[in-house]
């Protein structure tokens, strides 16, 4: 079988992304023209053109000529060539808004006016996550400059990285503590700094907590009225009276804090709309893996 040249596969690539681009548009805003994607991708107008005929052999009938708005418009007949996700438009906007891409970065044309609560941007200094990724490509150990909660200045102590983890808020790496001699969560911007590194023989096969994953059931809270339940299942996509969601154990503390689920008897049901329904089943598989109980 005869290899194709990588050139060719590149172009290929490109030309994909084009006509997914093209297909993005119609869906979202119904309309699309040759500027667009010479704006978007950098290439020329009969490019552009060449293209938008492309797309035309590939979904016949999706799109037709405005000669009024001067653009190509969403057909009546329309049907996506992928299956479009709202999540993925919504998280475009997520980006904007947090200044991680740019309006001339997204694919988004028309975008809706729209508001995203401000986040506290916690220091992360690239550096240092650099030094965390190498060490886990290669096994390696790292003396670390390390601010906790137990003690009031920074202490140094050597682990081994072996993953990264996102909490809703906080990055961290997952990583062996020489001196807990366990395998815990540190926050990524409480190190301040990364004094050594030397060979390390962990496995991290060992981190039973990170490689177990559990099912955490959630069901609406019964102590909320039945409308606010039934508008409660719509919220989290529940079917049934129940959510299921697939979580590695090492990440279950930080989910139940998340949704209040570690101060629901203080709290009204109204602030914790909805209740862990098997939270004895997961705490045996917690303490089996020697992490905390819920």
């Amino acid at each position: 079988m005869t290899e194709r040249p990588k050139n060719e596969s590149n172009r290929r690539w490109s030309v994909e992304q084009r006509l997914a681009f093209i297909d993005r548009r119609l869906y979202w805003d119904a309309q699309i023209n040759r500027s667009d994607l010479v704006t978007y991708f950098g290439v020329s107008v009969p490019q552009a053109s060449t293209d938008l005929g492309s797309y035309e052999k590939a979904a016949p009938g999706n799109m037709r000529y405005d000669k009024h708005a001067k653009s190509y418009v969403a057909a009546p007949k329309y049907s996506p060539r992928t299956v479009p996700s709202a999540r993925e438009y919504l998280s475009q906007l997520q980006l904007i808004a947090d200044d991680v891409l740019s309006v001339e970065q997204s694919w988004i044309g028309k975008r809706p006016n729209f508001a995203v609560l401000p986040r506290v941007r916690k220091r992360l200094a690239a550096d240092i996550l650099r030094r965390i990724i190498g060490a886990i490509r290669s096994g390696s150990a790292l003396a670390v400059k390390y601010q906790s909660f137990e003690t009031s200045k920074p202490t140094n102590r050597w682990i081994v990285p072996h993953a990264l983890s996102f909490d809703g808020q906080r990055w961290h790496a997952r990583a062996w503590c020489e001196r807990r001699l366990k395998f815990l969560d540190f926050v990524l911007a409480r190190m301040l700094g990364i004094e050594a590194e030397r060979e390390a023989d962990i496995d991290s096969r060992r981190d039973l907590a990170w490689h177990t994953t559990a099912t955490m059931k959630l069901g609406p809270n019964p102590a909320l009225p039945p409308a606010h339940q039934q508008a409660v299942a719509l919220d989290y996509g529940m079917v049934n009276g129940l959510v299921a969601l697939e979580v590695r154990l090492s990440l279950v503390y930080y989910l139940k804090r998340q949704m209040l689920l570690d101060v629901a008897d203080r709290l009204s049901p109204e602030r914790v709309p909805v209740v862990l329904l098997n939270a004895d089943e997961l705490n045996r598989e917690l303490i089996a893996v020697d992490e905390s109980p819920i």
